[in-house]
């Protein structure tokens, strides 16, 4: 199970949300310290949002995500990817794989990109309230359930969805258990992400048939301690 310590970018700096409301941020300051301190912590690959970028589309962040990589550590990144030309340019500098959320509503749009980069370096992003599919930067609800989504996403050749509860995110107040095991019953590889806040939810994540996990509050407020927890869950 693979741990990703989660790095939110908003006006170049690392902050997180408290369940996505862009009202209510905490700063965490200089996004390559932060990288740095999960680096050293034992963590060989970031999870990175570019909030502004997933509000109003295109790269907002670009220089603060080029400064991560600079670390050396590893990436993948969501937020406001609408077009081949920015998935060629985060693959240009060095981003493992690229997050798609909002645009991955336009199903030739994915498939394109599956076609073109292969389902290793393209990944979905399904963020939901109450198992609806949002989009925009969680300002708007779909009407699309979100395993009925992850299958037709299957069928187009994805294999790997990261899953948010936006309503867990940023809480503390655990994973959304059975949301997520609806989303691990669809056979494809999910990534849980949303409400975290002790080891025993990466425990349970782990039981259930999650691939990984993503890490934002527990670990910058200190609920989890990433060294211990990548040292007992990562294989």
């Amino acid at each position: 199970m693979k741990l990703y310590p989660a790095i939110d970018l908003h006006d170049g700096k690392a902050v997180r949300l408290y369940k996505g409301d862009y009202n209510q941020v905490t700063d965490y300051g200089d996004p390559k310290s932060q990288a740095l301190r999960w680096k050293k912590l034992g963590a060989t690959s970031l999870h990175l949002v570019d909030l502004d970028g997933a509000k109003d589309g295109g790269f907002k962040n670009l220089e603060a995500v080029k400064a991560i990589l600079s670390t050396g550590i590893q990436a993948e990144l969501g937020g406001g990817i609408r077009s081949i030309e920015q998935i060629d340019t985060l693959l240009s500098i060095g981003i493992k794989r690229v997050i798609l959320g909002s645009s991955a509503l336009n199903l030739d749009f994915v498939k394109e990109a599956i076609n073109k980069y292969g389902s290793e370096k393209i990944v979905i992003g399904i963020d939901c309230k109450n198992m609806m599919v949002a989009t925009h930067g969680w300002l708007n609800t779909s009407d699309i359930e979100a395993t009925e989504f992850a299958n037709r996403l299957k069928k187009i050749g994805v294999k790997t969805i990261i899953f948010t509860d936006i309503a867990k995110d940023g809480t503390l107040s655990g994973i959304s258990v059975e949301s997520t095991k609806k989303m691990v019953g669809t056979g494809l590889d999910i990534i849980a992400s949303g409400g975290a806040k002790s080891l025993d939810d990466i425990k349970i994540a782990n039981e259930i048939g999650c691939q990984g996990i993503i890490l934002g509050k527990s670990i910058y407020n200190g609920n989890i301690d990433l060294e211990e927890a990548i040292k007992k869950f990562e294989k």
